[in-house]
């Protein structure tokens, strides 16, 4: 059976009035402690300072600090302590020679009442990574998500790149304390544990309450022991508040709960939305795994930045909801503004409200008056009802997903509705609208009886930890889909709309609604037309293009093609912001998609110009027809013949271009036009007002445009250009096909890199793919001898990846080489021939370098 979720879903059962001993007065054994008073002397010191001051702990309370801090760590404190945010907040040191000697550490410093606090680390040497330079790129990846789900996603596996654990979840709250999994990221060896529920009371409201202050936690090892800190109270016996501590000990509870669970390294961060906590980020590794403190400090950031994210994504889907609201209000406004009753239009209504508030059934009960539409309780039934209603207050929205568990007569009919939003639309007597949704039968996973009662441990009158983790499956009856926040919202601002349709409140607003109508009209028909253009374009490409095809394919080809030219044209102007494009990469763009490995048999000789959107895609179809029928017959069809294109400008600014075919199989004049003929003798001159010559010498076809000034934004030095290699795809996805059988590892030391390039991979079509960031955790992973192809980083910081290319080559492995140097050839001696993709790459160049793989 799987696994429950993290025990931190347990964990604070160990605040302050559970364990006051084991959780104030003890902290994790992996730093020291020290606590002072506003004037430096020192109240509390943890039972393992004497290894850092080599004096007894209980020698050094009642001292003062400058007697073990030197004059620079003391200061920086007290920098920190000035610009710390208030009594919730956390200010870090990192690398201080706290003693003087030369040994550097690392710090934090908060104020616990009228104590400042100061945790100490040491220093993690040796390594000068900047992973608070992470975030950033990966906020700027997870800002693309569409979705709150996809965000939430996202964010698993961004904080389990940067991290390290074996599993990371997103844990979300609901509304009664109850929580769920909702996202998650894995290593691909632990259980999966989305989609699983977990009562309230498996993070009771004290240590809700606790993670929103202090939004990170972590263990580090929970076989580690924990120190003591003396004295264990002041003298007024009041113990040391570590709320804010990241040293803070856990409670014995938590510690067997993890075991329980075979988790050995667990890490928690706060999502707070709008101030209160929204969920989790929970993190768990099944063996020690010890993060420094810019590690976490960059986690805690991250935490931060993705609530952010969470918070404008809601906010955007919110600012929707409430636009889809307003237009609602607008179209009943505009419907009974000139007069009737609401029950009048009461069925165009029911439409209109269930494009913004969806429901299975309404009822409008408007003086006395019945109307209904969908799956509802009859008239007897909801009169009954409607006097319930009477009892939920004046002007509110209410709703329930069970009515039935509050009005017990609506059980008879909870099958036909079981759930229902009710819209008061008058004052006295009351009249409503009211939706209705039947009942959802819904099995809910739970991680073990959520009913379970309470039983008595050994550490006395608690929770004891579960030691069965099995899942337990609830089927909810009586219930219907529940009505979200934003639906509420919505239904609030449609009674607002109701209660003005009933008052007869819109003569003003009918008024601004013809106008806003006449404006739509004007847009509408200016849409129109040009979807028309449109649609008669690719019409005249359809019916044109049958005269040159013989078969359906050749004719589908045919048509597809000029699309496609049509397309890239279109996107190289969006590209660009719609601004002028250069003509240059236009010519080359239909070389690479037509002329393949004989592109650089196309020459552009003359300065490059750039040409306005309007005449953009008339060319692309020119060039298009011009560059396919060279391929089909002309000088590109066999392997001598050249094309020359001279682009020059005008005395009056205008631009003439010059195609010449040469050294090609002899040409014949053609007997007949066909349709791609007509668009490049007269596409210029119709559409663009230009003109254009076609002859065909024997030698090879020669075209001469000219295209107005007006058409041409300037004239520009060409920027110079490589043809890429042709790319045997069959070779390629071969290789790949043979190779993604196994696992496909990623060494690179960049976390924002090596996703993209396991995104590259995984498109290819390997499945297994696993990502090292140093020498020694990618020669793990092939030594596992499960590695079937690598794709390496040539420069690791400190280290280069060339012991893992001869630990591959020794396997018979296939790897290839990434580079941010930019050269093609960066190794010398037994690699240098290897395939080398340059950063920035994407799967084109992939393949490629699989494909050269290959042919060595």
């Amino acid at each position: 059976m799987p696994r429950m979720a993290d025990g931190m879903h347990r964990v604070d059962l160990n605040t302050c009035d559970l364990e006051p001993i084991h959780i104030i007065g003890r902290i994790q054994s992996f730093g020291w402690l020290l606590s002072f008073s506003s004037d430096w002397i020192i109240n509390h010191v943890s039972a393992n300072c004497e290894d850092l001051f080599e004096v007894s702990p209980r020698d050094m309370v009642g001292l003062p600090a400058t007697q073990f801090l030197s004059p620079n760590a003391l200061h920086d404190v007290r920098t920190r302590l000035q610009i710390l945010g208030g009594a919730s907040t956390v200010e870090r040191v990192f690398e201080v020679d706290l003693r003087g000697d030369g040994r550097l550490f690392d710090m934090a410093v908060h104020v616990s009442g009228r104590s400042y606090v100061l945790e100490i680390e040491p220093h993690e040497g040796g390594r000068r990574r900047d992973f608070v330079s992470y975030v950033r790129p990966m906020i700027d990846r997870m800002r693309q998500s569409t979705s709150i789900e996809q965000l939430c996603a996202s964010a698993a596996r961004h904080l389990r790149g940067l991290t390290g654990f074996d599993r990371v979840m997103v844990y979300r709250f609901e509304g009664d304390g109850a929580g769920e999994v909702v996202a998650e990221s894995l290593n691909g060896m632990v259980d999966s544990f989305k989609g699983l529920h977990f009562p309230a009371s498996d993070i009771p409201a004290q240590a809700r309450r606790l993670y929103t202050r202090n939004l990170l936690r972590i263990i580090s090892d929970v076989d580690d022991p924990t120190v003591e800190i003396h004295p264990t109270t002041d003298p007024n016996g009041d113990p040391l508040d570590l709320s804010m501590s990241g040293l803070r000990a856990v409670s014995p509870i938590h510690v067997e709960y993890l075991r329980n669970m075979g988790v050995k390294a667990s890490m928690s961060v706060s999502i707070i939305r709008r101030g209160k906590l929204w969920g989790l980020m929970a993190c768990h590794h099944y063996s020690p795994l010890r993060l420094s403190y810019s590690v976490r400090t960059a986690s805690e950031l991250f935490g931060e930045f993705f609530a952010y994210l969470l918070e404008q994504k809601e906010t955007d889907f919110a600012l929707a909801q409430r636009t889809a609201s307003m237009r609602l209000h607008d179209e009943m406004m505009s419907r009974v503004a000139a007069g009737g009753s609401l029950l009048e239009a009461f069925e165009d209504f029911s439409d209109s409200i269930a494009r913004v508030i969806p429901f299975d059934g309404v009822i409008g009960w408007v003086d006395g008056q019945f109307r209904s539409h969908g799956s509802v309780p009859n008239q007897v039934q909801f009169s009954e009802l409607a006097r319930f209603l009477n009892t939920a207050g004046a002007s509110t929205v209410w709703s329930t997903d069970a009515i039935g568990s509050v009005f017990a007569p609506a059980r008879e009919w909870s099958d036909r509705a079981a759930g229902l939003l009710a819209l008061p639309v008058s004052r006295s007597p009351r009249d409503y609208i009211v939706l209705f949704r039947r009942e959802q039968l819904r099995e809910v996973n739970w991680a073990g009886n959520p009913e379970k009662s309470i039983e008595l441990g050994p550490l006395g009158a608690r929770l004891t930890p579960r030691k069965s983790f099995e899942i337990w499956k609830e089927e909810r009856r009586g219930h219907s889909r529940p009505w979200t926040e934003e639906e509420t919202l919505a239904a609030d601002a449609l009674r607002i709309t109701l209660l003005e349709v009933v008052l007869r409140l819109a003569d003003a607003v009918h008024a601004e609604r013809e106008q806003a109508t006449r404006q739509q009209d004007v847009l509408i028909a200016e849409l129109n037309h040009r979807v028309r253009n449109i649609l008669n374009l690719i019409r005249g490409l359809v019916t044109q293009s049958k005269e040159g095809a013989a078969t359906i394919d050749e004719f589908a080809e045919i048509v597809g093609s000029r699309i496609h030219a049509l397309a890239r044209a279109h996107d190289q102007v969006t590209l660009k912001d719609w601004t002028p494009s250069s003509l240059y990469d236009l010519i080359r763009t239909e070389a690479a998609a037509y002329a393949a490995g004989n592109a650089d048999r196309v020459a552009i000789d003359g300065p490059d110009a750039l040409i306005a959107p309007s005449a953009f895609t008339t060319l692309a179809l020119v060039f298009h027809e011009l560059m396919t029928n060279s391929c089909k017959y002309g000088a590109l069809s066999d392997s001598r013949g050249t094309v020359t294109i001279t682009l020059s400008r005008d005395d009056d600014g205008s631009l003439e271009i010059d195609w010449r075919e040469a050294d090609g199989p002899p040409v014949k004049t053609p007997t007949r036009r066909g349709f791609g003929s007509t668009i490049i003798e007269r596409t210029i001159p119709h559409e663009l007002g230009g003109s254009a010559s076609v002859i065909y010498p024997q030698e090879g076809l020669k075209a001469l445009f000219l295209l107005p000034a007006e058409h041409v934004a300037s004239f520009e030095t060409p920027s110079p250009s490589e043809h890429p290699p042709a790319v045997d795809m069959a070779v390629s996805d071969g290789l790949a096909g043979a190779l993604k059988q196994g696992t496909a590892l990623i060494v690179e030391d960049n976390i924002i890199i090596a996703m993209e390039a396991e995104d590259v991979l995984r498109g290819l079509g390997f499945a297994d793919c696993r990502i090292a960031g140093s020498v020694s955790a990618a020669m793990a992973l092939v030594e596992t001898g499960q590695v079937s192809f690598a794709m390496l980083d040539i420069n690791l910081g400190r280290d280069t990846s060339e012991p893992v290319a001869h630990a591959l080559e020794e396997r018979g492995v296939p790897f290839i080489f990434a580079s941010g140097y930019g050269e093609r050839s960066l190794l010398t001696g037994t690699f240098k021939d290897a395939p080398v993709v340059t950063k920035p790459y994407g799967e084109r160049e992939v393949r490629a370098a699989i494909a050269r793989l290959h042919k060595g």
